[in-house]
C-alpha cells in the first residue's frame, strides 16, 4: 500500500457490488480476494496502483478511506459488511478519491451546509468516480440548444452528451467533469471543470445511456471584467457530433429522496436550476404512480426570458408544482429576489420546514445563501420559530442541501 501522503485505504463497497470477480482478475499484486459474501482488499499487499478501477462497472472499487496509522479495516471486517462505514466529518472534508480540482470545487460548492451533509435515508445509492482523469468516457453531442432569449444578456445552453451504449450510471443532483481539450498558458492541461447534471437518472431520452448539462457561456468576471471562460464557451460551441471528454460521476449528498410522499423545495437561480430540472423530470415521469410529496420552486433570473426552461416550466400542471418566479431587472417593475419570494410564501414555507418529508435544495450563485438564510430567519420569527435552531435539526436529518458556486 502506498505510504505518501495521508494514508488511505483502498476498500470496495458492498452495496453496489456485483460481484462480477473484474477486480480480482484485473488486479495485478493479487491484492483482492472474496468469500461468499464479499470482496475486499488485503491493505498489506495493496499498492494503490487503481488498475482495477477502471474495469469495474459500477464503481464499487474506487473508495479510498483515510486510516491512523497502524489501524486499518480488517479483513474480518470488511467481509462483514453490508455497506461501507460512514466516514467522520473530517474524512469527508479532507479526503476523496477524486481529482483535486474536483475535491476542491465539491468543498466549495457546500460551504454553505456548515459541514458535511448526507445523502437523504431513501435516496438512491450512487456510483461516484467510475472514470477519472486518466480514464475518462468519450461523449458524443448529441443536442446542443439555447435556454435564454436571443437578445437575453445571458447565453444559456441545454447540452445532451450520448455515451454511446456505455455504462454512466448518474443520479439526480450528481455532477460530472468535463475536460476542456488544451493546455493553459503555462502548457499545462485545463483543470477539470464540474456540471450539474439536468437530466433524470434514466437519462434525458429515456432508456439510452445519455445526459443533460446546464452550461452559462461566462464572458466576464464576478466583478464584471471582460474574460473568456475556457470550459463554458468551449461546450456552449459545441456541434452535434462533437466528441467530449468526461469523467465522474460525483457527488453522493444533494440527492433526491425515493420514498413515497416526499416534498421537495428548491431554491435556485440561472444555471442553478440544472439539479431541479432533474428532480422535477424525474418526478414528471412517474406522474401517474401518485406517489405524493409536494414540488415547490423558487427560481430567480433578471428577466423572464433569462430564465432557463421557462417555456416547459409553464407546461407543467400547477398541481403537480407550485412554481415561484422572482424577476429582478423587469423595466418598470420593482426587483424581485428568491428570498423576497419566501417571505411571500411564508405560511407555506413555514409548513414546509416542519414537515419531516420535505427536503430543502439550494443552487446557484454563492451571493444569494445569505439571502436565502435571512429569510428562512425572517419566516422562522413571524411563526414563533428559531433559524439558528432548526438549521442544524435540518442538516442533521439530511434535509437541507447547499451547492452554491
Amino acid at each position: 500500500m502506498s505510504t505518501a501522503g495521508p494514508s488511505k485505504q483502498h476498500l470496495i463497497d458492498p452495496g453496489i457490488c456485483i460481484r462480477c470477480n473484474t477486480c480480482e482478475e484485473t488486479c495485478p499484486v493479487n491484492a483482492i480476494a472474496h468469500d461468499s459474501r464479499n470482496y475486499v482488499v488485503m491493505v498489506e499487499i495493496c499498492e494503490g496502483c487503481r488498475a482495477c478501477v477502471p474495469p469495474c462497472p459500477t464503481g464499487a472499487i474506487d473508495n479510498w478511506f483515510p486510516i491512523a496509522p497502524g489501524k486499518p479495516y480488517t479483513l474480518e471486517e470488511q467481509y462483514s459488511w453490508d455497506e461501507l462505514p460512514a466516514p467522520d466529518a473530517q474524512s469527508v472534508a479532507t479526503t476523496s478519491a477524486e481529482p483535486d480540482d474536483v475535491a476542491r470545487l465539491t468543498r466549495e460548492a457546500t460551504a454553505g451546509q456548515g459541514g458535511p451533509v448526507a445523502a437523504p435515508w431513501s435516496a438512491e445509492k450512487p456510483v461516484v468516480n467510475l472514470y477519472n482523469e486518466k480514464n475518462p468516457i468519450s461523449a458524443t453531442v448529441a443536442g446542443n440548444f439555447r435556454l435564454t432569449g436571443n437578445d437575453a444578456s445571458a447565453d444559456i445552453r441545454h447540452i445532451v452528451l450520448d455515451f454511446g451504449g456505455v455504462h454512466f450510471p448518474l443520479l439526480e443532483g450528481q455532477n460530472i467533469g468535463v475536460i476542456p481539450p488544451g493546455t493553459d498558458e503555462q502548457g499545462r492541461p485545463h483543470h477539470v471543470r464540474l456540471y450539474s447534471v439536468a437530466s433524470p437518472r434514466d437519462g434525458e431520452r429515456p432508456g439510452y445511456h445519455n445526459c443533460a448539462i446546464t452550461v452559462k457561456r461566462v464572458t466576464a468576471d464576478h466583478e464584471g471584467k471582460a474574460v473568456k471562460g475556457v470550459a463554458s464557451n468551449y461546450l456552449c460551441d459545441l456541434k452535434k457530433g462533437d466528441k467530449v471528454q468526461v469523467i465522474g460521476p460525483f457527488g453522493a449528498a444533494f440527492l433526491m429522496p425515493n420514498h413515497a410522499g416526499s416534498s421537495l423545495m428548491m431554491i435556485c437561480t440561472g444555471t442553478g436550476s440544472a439539479p431541479m430540472r432533474a428532480m422535477t423530470e424525474r418526478r414528471r415521469r412517474r406522474m401517474a404512480l401518485n406517489e405524493g410529496g409536494e414540488l415547490m420552486l423558487f427560481f430567480g433570473a433578471r428577466a423572464q426570458d433569462e430564465l432557463p426552461y421557462f417555456g416547459p416550466l409553464m407546461k407543467l400542471p400547477k398541481t403537480f408544482i407550485d412554481i415561484n418566479f422572482a424577476l429582478s431587472r423587469v423595466p418598470g417593475q420593482p426587483k424581485q429576489y428568491v428570498q423576497d419570494r419566501i417571505r411571500e410564501r411564508h405560511d407555506d414555507v413555514w409548513r414546509q420546514l416542519n414537515d419531516e418529508n420535505c427536503y430543502i435544495y439550494l443552487c446557484g450563485l454563492k451571493g444569494m445563501e445569505k439571502g436565502v438564510d435571512e429569510a428562512f430567519r425572517d419566516v422562522c420569527r413571524q411563526h414563533g420559530g428559531d433559524w439558528d435552531t432548526l438549521l442544524p435539526q435540518l442538516r442533521e436529518k439530511s434535509r437541507y442541501h447547499v451547492e452554491t458556486y
